[in-house]
C-alpha cells in the first residue's frame, strides 16, 4: 500500500485547520482592536430596558413631625412621675405631680381672707343703710327747723363715707378673689397632665428633684406623635437648586435591607448651615409611620428624585460621548435643552460604526437613550477604570432593569 495519499490527505487537513484558525484570528482581531484608536480591547455593552432615576443624594435624621416638651410652670420637689420612657398616653392624662402642700396653704389664706372682706362689706352695708336713714331724718327735721344746717351735713358725710367704704372693700375683694385664682391655677399646675396624645420619648427630671421656675420653665419629658416622622436632611449648597418643592424623595435606614420610604419635599429652609466651611441646606419631608418601624434620631439615607423614567432604553455613561449641550428647538427661555451623544455600534460582522443618540434622564452610571438606538444593540463602552466620556458629576443610583 502506497503511503502518498496519506501524506495527501494529513496535508489537506493540515491546511484546512490552518485556514480556519485564521479565520478565526482575524475575526477576534476586527471584533476587538478595530477602530479601537489607542490599540486596547474594549467592552461591549447592549442596550437593555429598565428604570432610571437620577438624584440627589442627602444624609437626614428623623424626627417626630409633632412633639411638645413639657415642663412645669411652678416651682417645687417632683413627688411623682408617672409615666416612663416609652409610654403610650392619652391628651389629658396625669404626667407628674409636683408637692403642692405650699399652693395648699396659699390657697386656703387666700380663701380665708375673701371671706374675711366679705364679711366686712356686709357691716359696711349696714352702716350705710343706717348712714342712710340718719341723712333723710336730719334733712326732715330740717325742713321743719327742728335741727341745724350743721347736722345735716355731718349726716351728709357720715353718709358718703359709708359709700367711700363699701367700694374700697369691694376692691380689696376683686383683688383677693384674683390672687385666690392664681393660687388655685398654681395648685393645679402642680399636677402635670399631657397636652397631647403620643409616646413619651424622653424624660429629662428625677423624681425627688427641685424644680425652679422662676426664671425658666423646667423642662421635664418629651411627648412625640410617632405616627408621622419628619426627616431632616443637609444638602449642599451645589445640588440644592435642583430642588423642587413637592418632588419625590425616598430613604433608607441602616439594616433596612434597602426597604424604601417615600415622601414629598414640602419645605427647604433659607438659612443655610456651615460645617467644615461647606454650605449646607435643611430640607424636610415627612413620612408615615402608622407601623412604627422608624424611631427618633435614625439616620436616613436619601435620595430626591429629580428626574425618572420607566421602562427606558439604557446605557452606560461609559459607552456615550457627550456632546455640548444645544437649546431646545422652539424654546427660547434655554432652559429646556436637548443632549446628543456619539456612541460606537458593533455591527454583527465585528465592525464599528459611530452614530449619534439622543440622550434622556442620566446619572453616573447609566443614561436613557431618546432615540438612535434599539433594543439588543451592541455598543463600545470604555473598560471600568479609564472613565466614562461625558460623566456627569453627582449622585445616582443604580437603574433596575427588565
Amino acid at each position: 500500500m502506497s503511503i502518498q495519499p496519506f501524506r495527501r490527505r494529513r496535508l489537506l487537513v493540515s491546511l484546512l485547520l490552518l485556514a480556519a484558525l485564521s479565520a478565526a484570528g482575524l475575526l477576534a482581531w476586527r471584533f476587538f482592536f478595530t477602530a479601537a484608536g489607542d490599540g486596547a480591547a474594549q467592552n461591549i455593552a447592549v442596550v437593555q430596558r429598565g428604570d432610571i432615576e437620577e438624584v440627589v443624594t442627602a444624609t437626614g435624621m428623623l424626627q417626630p413631625r409633632d412633639y411638645v416638651d413639657v415642663g412645669a410652670q411652678v416651682s417645687g420637689q417632683l413627688r411623682k412621675i408617672h409615666v416612663e420612657v416609652g409610654s403610650e398616653v392619652k391628651e389629658g392624662d396625669l404626667l407628674a405631680e409636683i408637692d403642692p402642700t405650699l399652693f395648699m396653704a396659699r390657697v386656703d389664706a387666700s380663701r380665708a381672707q375673701l371671706r374675711y372682706q366679705r364679711a366686712q362689706l356686709q357691716d359696711r352695708e349696714a352702716q350705710l343703710a343706717l348712714a342712710e336713714i340718719q341723712h333723710r331724718r336730719q334733712k326732715n327735721l330740717l325742713a321743719e327747723e327742728a335741727t341745724t344746717a350743721e347736722a345735716l351735713q355731718n349726716a351728709e358725710a357720715q353718709l358718703k363715707s359709708a359709700r367711700a367704704q363699701i367700694e374700697m372693700l369691694k376692691a380689696q375683694i376683686e383683688q383677693t378673689d384674683s390672687s385666690l385664682r392664681a393660687d388655685e391655677a398654681n395648685l393645679n399646675y402642680a399636677r402635670i397632665y399631657a397636652p397631647m396624645a403620643g409616646t413619651v420619648v424622653s424624660i429629662t427630671a428625677r423624681q425627688g428633684q427641685t424644680l425652679n421656675a422662676n426664671q425658666q420653665a423646667p423642662i421635664i419629658l418629651r411627648i412625640a406623635d410617632l405616627s408621622t416622622m419628619t426627616v431632616q436632611t443637609q444638602v449642599s449648597e451645589a445640588d440644592v437648586s435642583r430642588l423642587r418643592l413637592g418632588m419625590e424623595a425616598y430613604f433608607t435606614t441602616l439594616g433596612s435591607q434597602e426597604r424604601r420610604w417615600y415622601g414629598k419635599l414640602h419645605r427647604i429652609e433659607p438659612t443655610p448651615t456651615v460645617q467644615n466651611n461647606v454650605v449646607l441646606y435643611n430640607a424636610l419631608f415627612d413620612v408615615d409611620n402608622a407601623n412604627r418601624a422608624l424611631m427618633t434620631q435614625m439616620t436616613a439615607q436619601v435620595f430626591f428624585v429629580v428626574a425618572e423614567a420607566k421602562g427606558a432604553l439604557l446605557l452606560p455613561m461609559s459607552a456615550l460621548s457627550m456632546q455640548p449641550a444645544r437649546p431646545a428647538a422652539g424654546n427660547g427661555d434655554g432652559r429646556s435643552r436637548t443632549r446628543r451623544a456619539t456612541v460606537q455600534v458593533v455591527a454583527e460582522d465585528g465592525g464599528i460604526t459611530p452614530r449619534e443618540v439622543e440622550v434622556g434622564v442620566s446619572n453616573r452610571i447609566q443614561a436613557q437613550i431618546l432615540s438612535g438606538l434599539q433594543e439588543g444593540e451592541r455598543v463600545v463602552a470604555k473598560p471600568v477604570g479609564l472613565g466614562a466620556p461625558g460623566a456627569r458629576n453627582g449622585s445616582s443610583r443604580p437603574a433596575r432593569l427588565h
